[in-house]
Formats: structure tokens, sequence, C-alpha cells
């Protein structure tokens, strides 16, 4: 009411006063639009009072807070401080209630801090709040036209509370964004004086230090940062710092965790350089390629496996084909023992440059390169046999993957295996001349090696040296059937029928001479190479008999039986009487009974002539005996008359006569009852 009548008198001396006063008094009075309006007044007059206009801007700055636009408080306030900053600190201590004020410093310091980090408008300045700039001063970056406006309201804040660290703070970022960094230093070591162990304060002035030049105390400063443990201070600092500042933290933290991991080995220095890493990785801007690969390298040492391969993956994103975060993400999967991936990150590697990652793997300890090469050969043999077994490759490898990966692991390691799977690669690429070469490069012109020797008569038979592939393939067949299956894929079709019958006629003649050890190779090579022959099957099964080996002989014999369909009678016959006696030689006699009884049904004379040879006819009639009876005990009457009947057809036994008669007797009367 006082106001009103100062107001309404014809004097106006202290009318721009009288508003301020009018506006603060309906601030208080919660009526913010007549509080708005004065103010408003005061601040558009064409010539306003300093002190007044100052109060004004003050109190519009508080409604605004209110009203939720923080940004235009902050404005008001660094215009108020840049007229006048003592009066500006009068204003507050003397017009803002005590319960609006901690606010009021909190949103001024959180404002002041997203100017000068931009991120109030993306790309565009935070002080368009006066005059657009005309051509007065185009040379200005953007930051250093922020910066004295919140240095003006830093200023406000540190005046208001001292010991506000957070205000301190932001002053020496203004300080330093104005190009003031002594001013900077001294106002951050007084903060550090009271709390020694504030982070964003010892980053500040870690920087600062490396900026004049005193490395030596920047390292310090950094060494009790990372002692702390607080990194995500930085990420602020980040924001206001100029880009040659940005690369010299970036490079210091750089060459220092170098350093030391040059020096020491032990967790707590690949700790420390880890964090020094992670500085200059924030630095950058959250992706440096040589930090994250050496980041993620000290992870995979301190057996932070799954942190190291984070690291990789950053890399690969930006680089798919980054072969040192390929490698190193491979070797972080071989110490997880994920065979798969490991494998796949490794030939990735290898497809991109090969020349770096082998020396990487023969950095490794001997037991670690072994699990490499295994794990390589393993692969590329699976994926080799697919090709020739269907002639085509899974996936998106192709033979030239295969070649690369064959190529490194002669490299890696001379192991014959190597060489081995690097010849049969060739063969299957169809370059036989560098096969050859290479095969004799490697064990010479007469391989001791079986494996060698047989690849050298596969590569034989393309100059149809058939009798002279023959010997050497035999030997495999009796030591790996598996790879001279997949040796004969190389072998087109009508050679490998002149091989198997080649195999079969030498085999024969061993036979013969009873060396059925070798006529088992020469064998074994004719089923492989026709492709299980019942004829051979049956050569086979019958060297196999000769070397009492029965359960192979038997599971040839089974392959026979399967393709029963075409044959004669007598030739059935024969088949099921072998059956019989490697069953009677396994004891498995009920199932050799049912094999000789299906003989006898097919064509008898030449089944009681093959009894007859072996096992011979009492024998066998004993065995039937036995089974007949056991048929009878069960009850099963029918099928132990059967087995009688045609037990008495091979020997006319007088205790299968008598069994017969009980199996009649028993039948009778069960039927009668």
């Amino acid at each position: 009411d006082m106001c009103e009548q100062l107001l309404a008198a014809e004097q106006s001396t202290y009318h721009n006063t009288l508003l301020a006063l009018r506006g603060f008094c309906s601030l208080h009075a919660q009526d913010p639009h007549r509080a708005l309006q004065d103010f408003q007044r005061v601040i558009e007059h064409d010539s306003p009072h300093p002190n007044s206009c100052i109060k004004a801007l003050c109190g519009r700055g508080l409604l605004r807070i209110s009203g939720g636009s923080n940004y235009l408080t902050a404005l008001d306030y660094i215009t108020a401080c840049q007229l006048k900053l003592d009066e500006t600190i009068f204003t507050i201590k003397s017009y803002v209630p005590w319960n609006q004020r901690g606010l009021l410093l909190k949103v001024l310091q959180e404002e002041g801090q997203m100017m000068l980090q931009k991120k109030r408008y993306p790309g565009g300045s935070s002080v368009s709040f006066q005059k657009k700039q005309t051509g007065l001063c185009p040379f200005l970056t953007l930051k250093s036209r922020d910066a004295p406006g919140v240095f003006q309201l830093a200023s406000l804040l540190v005046e208001l509370d001292s010991s506000d660290e957070t205000s301190q703070i932001l002053c020496a970022d203004a300080l330093y964004q104005m190009g003031r960094g002594e001013e900077a230093h001294k106002m951050l070591s007084l903060a550090l004086s009271r709390n020694p162990q504030r982070a964003p304060v010892l980053a500040r002035l870690a920087l600062l230090q490396l900026k004049r030049g005193f490395v030596y105390d920047g390292n310090q400063l950094l060494k009790r940062l990372i002692r702390i443990g607080d990194s995500s201070c930085l990420l602020p600092i980040l924001d206001i710092l100029q880009d040659e500042d940005r690369r010299l933290l970036q490079s210091h933290c750089r060459w220092r965790a170098l350093a030391i991991l040059k020096g020491r080995q032990e967790a707590a220095a690949i700790r420390e350089a880890i964090a020094h890493l992670s500085f200059a990785i924030l630095a950058a801007g959250g992706y440096a390629e040589d930090c994250l690969l050496t980041r993620a390298r000290c992870y995979g040492r301190l057996g932070q496996m799954r942190t190291a391969i984070f690291d990789f993956n950053a890399v690969l994103k930006e680089e798919p084909r980054n072969a040192q975060a390929l490698s190193g993400r491979g070797f972080v999967h071989l110490a997880l023992r994920q065979q798969k991936e490991a494998v796949q990150d490794l030939i990735s590697a290898l497809k991109v440059e090969a020349g770096a990652v082998i020396p990487a793997i023969l950095s490794l300890k001997p037991e670690t390169q072994g699990l490499v090469t295994g794990w390589l050969l393993q692969h590329g043999r699976a994926t080799l046999t697919e090709l020739m077994a269907t002639k085509d490759l899974p996936g998106e490898e192709t033979l030239g993957d295969l070649l690369m990966v064959a190529k490194a692991l002669t490299k890696i390691c001379k192991a014959a295996q190597h060489h081995i799977f690097y010849t049969d690669v060739l063969m299957a690429n169809g370059e036989h001349q560098e096969a050859l070469r290479q095969l004799q490069e490697a064990f010479g012109h007469c391989p001791a090696e079986d494996c060698a020797r047989a690849r050298l008569a596969v590569l034989q038979l393309q100059g149809r040296n058939v009798a002279g592939a023959a010997a050497p393939l035999s030997v495999l067949a009796r030591r790996d059937e598996k790879d001279l299956a997949f040796l004969l894929n190389f072998v087109d079709t009508k050679q490998q029928q002149h091989l198997a019958q080649a195999a079969a006629q030498e085999g024969k003649e061993l036979m013969r001479s009873h060396h059925h050890e070798q006529a088992l190779g020469y064998h074994s090579l004719a089923v492989l190479a026709s492709r299980d022959s019942p004829r051979y099957l049956r050569r086979r099964a019958a060297c196999l008999m000769h070397l009492k080996k029965y359960e192979k002989a038997l599971k040839d014999m089974e392959k026979v039986l399967q393709g029963h369909g075409c044959n004669s009678p007598k030739t059935q016959a024969g088949d099921h009487c072998c059956q019989g006696f490697l069953l009677l030689a396994l004891a498995q006699e009920e199932a050799a009974v049912q094999h000789y009884m299906q003989a006898l049904q097919l064509d008898e004379p030449l089944a009681l002539g093959t009894i007859t040879d072996c096992p011979g006819r009492e024998s066998l009639t004993k065995t039937f005996h036995k089974i007949a009876q056991y048929h009878l005990e069960k009850q099963s009457y029918e099928e132990a008359w059967k087995i009688t009947d045609y037990g008495l057809k091979i020997d006319k036994s007088s205790e299968l006569q008598k069994l017969k008669a009980r199996i009649k007797r028993e039948a009778s009367s069960c039927s009668i009852h």
C-alpha cells in the first residue's frame, strides 16, 4: 500500500525503485502476475535506473524458476551481475527469502555448467540473450562468448557462499575457458586444500599442470585421482576442454599407460595402466583404437575376459575388419574355451592380415599355440571333409579361406598333420602339381609317414599308376580307414573301380600265402574304393575271420545281408552260413541258429556242405538241441518243433529225436487240456 501511495504521488523521482519494491512485495504476497508486470516495467523503461533494474532482474529470475525457465533465470542473473555485481549480491541477500535462496543457487550452478558445456542448445551459443552478434567480434569462439557471463555468475555464487565447492569449480572452469589458467589454478588449489580427496578438483588441476608443462605434478594428481576411483568426474570436464587440451590429455595418458606396462607387469600396475587408458579414451570422445586394444589386452591379463571382449567389440563396431581386434577377441574366446567363436575370429583375422596374426599366435605359450592350431586344423578338416562329401562349402567359406588357414598352420608349426592338410586343400583346389611339390618339400621324395605316402599315391593315380598306388593306400587302410575314405574323394569313379580290382587281387594272393594282416589292408582298400561292394565285403570278412576279428567281420556280413535283394538263393545261403558261424564264435547261439535255418531253407545242399566243413554237423546239432530245449521250457512249442526239425536235417541225432518226441507229447497234452 505504501508503494502504491508513493507511486500515485506526482513526483516520480524514485518511480523505478518503487516499482521494483512493489514487485518484491507482490512476489512475497504470492501474486506472481502483478510482480512480473512491475519487474517488466522497470526492465523495459527507456532510461532504467541500474540498481532498480538489478532488483527487477533478480525478481524476474525468481519468478522464472517457478515457471520452469531455469535458463532464462540464469540469463537474468548474468545480466544483473554484469551491471553491478555488488548490488546483485545485496539484492539476493536482502530480497530473496532464505527458503528460496538454496534453490536459486542450485539452479544457477547447473545452468552455468550447461552453458560452458554447450548442452543448452546443440551447436549454438547460449548467450544470445543480449543482442545478435554483428561484425564486431566474429573471430570469438562460442566458448569465449559464454565464459565471461558464466564467470560473472560464478563470482556471484562464490560471494554468496565462499565454502561452496561447486561454485568454485564453476568459476575455475569459466576462467579456464577465458584463457586465465593461472587464476583457475589458484582457485582450484584453494579448493583442494580444504578437501584433498575431491576428484573433480584433482582432475582439473592435473590437466592444468600438464598444460603448464609440469608433467610430474600432473602425474601425481592423476595417481591420486586413480586411487579415489572416480573417473566419471572427467566427463563434465571434457565438455569444456579446448580441442588441443583434449589431445594433450589423451596423448599423455596413453604415453603414461604404455610406460607403466613396459616397466611392470603385476596386477596393480596393470590396473593403473587401465585407468590411464580409460582417461585417454574419454578424452578422445569414447573411441581411440590403440587405447581400446591395449586396454582390452590388459583386462585379459587380469582375467576380466568379458570386459576385454567389450573393448574389442567397440573397435570392431567402428572397424569390422580390424585384424588386431579380431585376433585379440579370438584369444579371449580361446581362454574361455569357446572353440567356435575363437576359430571364427582367428580365421577372420587371418583373412584380413595373416602377416600380423601369425606372429601374435607364435607369441603365445606352447600349450596355447597347440590349442589354437588344433582348433584351426579341426575346423579346417571338418570343412574340407564336408566339401568333398557334398561338393559345396558351408556358410561363406571358400577354398581360398581354407588355403589361407592351411598355409598359416604350416608357418605356425611344421607338424606333419599341417603339411598333410595343406596338401589336401591344394588337391581339392585342383592344384595337383603344387600339392606334389608341397608334399615332397615337407616329407621328401620317398615319405616314411603312411599318410604322406598315401597322398603321394593318390597324386600318382592322376598319372594312371594304379598298381603303384594300391600298396601305400592299403597300409593307410589298416591304420586309418576314415583318412583313406577321405582321400578316395580325389579319385574318379573309374580309377576307383580299377583300384578296387587291383587291391582285391593282391589281397587274394596274400590270403593264399597266409599273410592275412597285409591282405586285410588290401581288402579294406577294395571295400572303400568299391563303395562297400558285397563281393569285397565277403572277402574282407573272410580275412577278418582268419585273424579272429569276429565282431568286425560280423559288421561286414551285416552289410552284405542288407543288400540281398538281387542275389541268388545259393549266394544268400552261403552268406547266412557265414553269419551263423560268426555269431557262434561270439556266443550268440540263438541268432546263429536262425541264420543256419534260413540257409537250409534257401539252399539245403549248399548249407549242409558248408556246415560239414565248419563248424561241423555234430557240433551244430548240439547247438540246435540246446536252443530247441530252451524254447520248450518256455512252452514255445512251435518254435521248438521248427528248430528240432531243421536240426534233424543237419544230423539225425538221437538226442534231437527224443526231444522232438517230448515236444510232441507236451504239445498234445497242452492241446487236450
